[in-house]
């Protein structure tokens, strides 16, 4: 009341004044106003300028032949970029702005484009980019002692930086811009540690500038054993413009040829093949020279930073497959061929590596669920050497990546995608024929993630973001512990017993009916139109849409009928009221649903659910509706057997997927075996036995290295300890 009653007093006296009193007051609440606003304005401005100060500071030390230092030199690699309205960044050479000069109207060629570096994320306009200093990362320093420190202006806000990186490594200040002035800040870029420009001399005169590439030095493909084999030509200003108009004209071909797509692609459904995206996406290959370098061949874009554009649909399996039945003299001299073109295309050899290191080899697939693999691979570029960056692709697989590493007695290998993405690469590493194979990682960055899950790498990105971003995963890898994972082959066999297609290898679960029907629905949708599945959120809410599609739409009402199971020669009853099976390898299905439940006690007759038992689950789902009460943890699914070799016969044609890549197949026989064991890497938990696990996995390396022990003692030994601490 009595706040009313203030209320009221007040309105009563501002009546009661005299109107020019009243457009007094009004007049110095605006003029107030308009101060603070230009006040807040100016600092901006006054923040704005020192901080483009800094960086002609900077450009003036480096320019300077007092503070030149001996370190290698790189150019910068630059790839074209569109410009959009709201991101702006300073020009590295003449330190203006690369944001569109005019704020109405239709932006002009040179205001549309800028050339980013792929490497160091350094942006300059198209007529610059051939001026610039040569700084950016050096991925190779044959013929130093030591590796040197690489300083430069950090262009970027990098949010993958340990708490220790934001203080001065030498005098140990604040390294954060100052409002008022301070020093001038550089990063190294391969420790990622800063640096006052003030104190660089007399930190050089101390260390000698050698870096020790900062926390994760094991993870890190030193370059001092980079050997690059062959030097392309760099262009100059004229070749820079050709380049760019290329790229130019390539981006409006891959836009028109992503139109044409969505109504060339028929409604016919592949039938019979294992792998309904077997036909070439020219839209894929057509993006992938927007990301060609300009100073330079696409080949050096392509091997010295893994710039690959991956459609995981676009596997060589059809190659590998022909070979296969094709006499032995013809697949050798097949495989010497490809070996050959291996050799050809690689611009670097490692030499002479650590026994103690352990680099890491990296996998993108940009075409994965959540589409972030521009973004991951610029954060993985600047965090490690680019050399071991691979970006997937349709005319480039796994293949380049690991024939670079074949010489490297322990390495690790982290693959950026979804399940498929994961699987694509174990065949990779499975056809290398590896003494000791590299153990897997995986940055989950598919849609369901299923393997990331029961591995503890999470669900997706925003959990890993969320838990430090790649710092931490980095960590986790370093420390991790290797597991064994059971792989499946798969025979598409007639019902005479003859082989239809080329086998296929299931490392998570295979489904038949209506659960592939979803998945197939999806795939064809994200074929036609692949802008709606631009992250992981929004592809879960479509896969809903089309799930509920079929819960009115009883399309299986005759699968029990339709299909025989067999597990271990044994014939299996299918319910009645299914209208689907699943094979399960793991414990997570469909973004994490648990289909076999070991703490479920109603079933005596089964045993508990293992990745490294080389033994299958069978269960069955009764609809879309199941599915869907089964993602919200309403329902189960019904156990129906377990088993080493299953044979489930199809006598009408129904969807299949195998680790959520469907196809709709005709009347079969499908037959599956247990094909072998990869080695996969698993985050080790807080708990005593995870960091046993990873100690032991360690201990068993370093014992391989000094000759303790063999590869095949180290395999078995790893075996017992993923049975015993799981």
């Amino acid at each position: 009341m009595d706040e009313d009653g203030d209320m009221d007093l007040f309105f009563s006296n501002w009546n009661n004044k005299n109107p020019t009193d009243r457009l007094f007051i009004v007049s110095c609440l605006v003029a107030a106003l308009v101060g603070i606003l230009t006040i807040a304005y100016s600092a901006f401005q006054w923040r704005r300028n020192i901080n483009l100060s800094w960086m002609k500071a900077i450009a003036r030390s480096k320019k300077n032949p007092k503070a030149r230092h001996k370190v290698p030199v790189a150019p910068h690699t630059w790839v074209l970029e569109s410009v959009s309205r709201g991101k702006n960044f300073n020009c590295c050479v003449c330190f203006n702005t690369t944001g569109p000069s005019q704020t109405l109207g239709p932006l002009s060629a040179s205001d549309s484009f800028l050339h980013r570096c792929s490497i160091c994320d350094a942006a300059a306009h198209l007529g610059c980019s051939s001026s610039a200093q040569k700084d950016c990362k050096c991925v190779s320093m044959i013929g130093y002692e030591r590796v040197m420190h690489q300083w430069a202006v950090r262009w970027t806000e990098v949010s993958d930086q340990p708490d220790e990186t934001s203080f001065c490594s030498y005098c140990e200040e604040p390294c954060s811009g100052s409002f008022l002035s301070g020093s001038p800040i550089w990063c190294c870029l391969w420790c990622q540690r800063l640096v006052h420009v003030d104190c660089h001399s007399s930190m050089s005169n101390e260390t000698g500038d050698v870096c020790d590439l900062g926390p994760f030095r094991r993870l890190i493909l030193s370059p001092l054993h980079v050997k690059e084999l062959n030097q392309a030509p760099s262009g100059g200003f004229l070749s820079s413009i050709t380049h760019g108009a290329n790229e130019i004209a390539s981006t409006v071909r891959a836009s028109i040829r992503s139109q044409s797509k969505k109504y060339k692609h028929g409604n016919t459904i592949s039938t019979g093949t294992g792998n309904s995206g077997s036909t070439g996406d020219m839209s894929t290959e057509s993006t992938a020279d927007t990301n060609q370098a300009v100073n330079g061949s696409h080949e050096i874009e392509e091997n010295c930073n893994g710039a690959v554009d991956v459609d995981l649909q676009h596997r060589d399996a059809d190659v590998d497959n022909k070979l296969d039945s094709k006499p032995s003299i013809q697949k050798s001299s097949s495989m010497n061929k490809k070996e050959e073109s291996l050799r050809m295309k690689q611009r670097y050899e490692l030499i002479d590596l650590s026994s103690d290191a352990r680099p890491l080899l990296v996998f993108i697939n940009k075409k994965s669920g959540a589409q972030r693999g521009n973004s991951l691979r610029q954060r993985l570029n600047i965090l490690l050497n680019p050399i071991q960056v691979f970006e997937l692709s349709s005319a480039q697989g796994p293949e380049v990546g690991l024939y670079l590493f074949r010489k490297v007695p322990h390495f690790r290998v982290l693959v950026c995608g979804g399940d498929g993405t994961v699987g694509w690469v174990l065949d990779a590493i499975e056809k290398q024929n590896f003494v000791s194979p590299p153990p897997v990682a995986i940055l989950p960055a598919g849609t369901g993630n299923d393997l990331a899950r029961v591995l503890s790498w999470g669900g997706g990105l925003g959990s890993v973001e969320r838990q430090g971003g790649l710092c931490t995963v980095l960590h986790h890898i370093e420390h991790a512990a290797v597991t064994i994972l059971d792989r499946w082959k798969v025979a598409i066999l007639s019902q005479q017993g003859k082989q239809l297609q080329p086998p296929k290898f299931m490392n998570n679960y295979l489904g038949i009916g209506c659960d592939a029907k979803v998945a197939l629905d999806i795939h064809n949708l994200r074929e036609e139109n692949p802008e709606k599945f631009y992250n992981q959120f929004m592809n879960k809410v479509l896969y809903a849409r089309e799930g509920a599609k079929g819960i009115m739409d009883r399309t299986f009402v005759d699968f029990p009928w339709q299909v025989r199971v067999e597990v271990d020669g044994v014939e299996i009853e299918v319910p009645e009221d299914a209208e689907g099976v699943l094979v399960a390898n793991i414990g997570s299905y469909m973004g994490g649903v648990d289909l076999w439940q070991n703490e479920d006690e109603t079933y005596d007759n089964f045993d508990p659910q293992s990745m490294h038992d080389k033994i299958l689950e069978v269960v069955s789902i009764s609809g879309t509706w199941h599915l869907g009460k089964l993602q919200v943890g309403l329902s189960r699914a019904r156990r129906l057997a377990q088993g080493q070799s299953i044979r489930i016969q199809l006598f009408a044609a129904f969807p299949v997927q195998i680790d959520g890549e469907p196809w709709f197949q005709q009347p079969c026989t499908l037959s599956i075996s247990h094909h072998g064991q990869a080695f996969m890497l698993k985050r080790a938990a807080e708990e005593p036995l995870g960091h046993a696990a990873a100690i032991i996995t360690d201990v068993l390396e370093n014992a391989e290295t000094t000759h303790v022990i063999n590869a095949s003692q180290k395999r078995a030994l790893l075996q017992e300890m993923a049975l015993r601490l799981t």
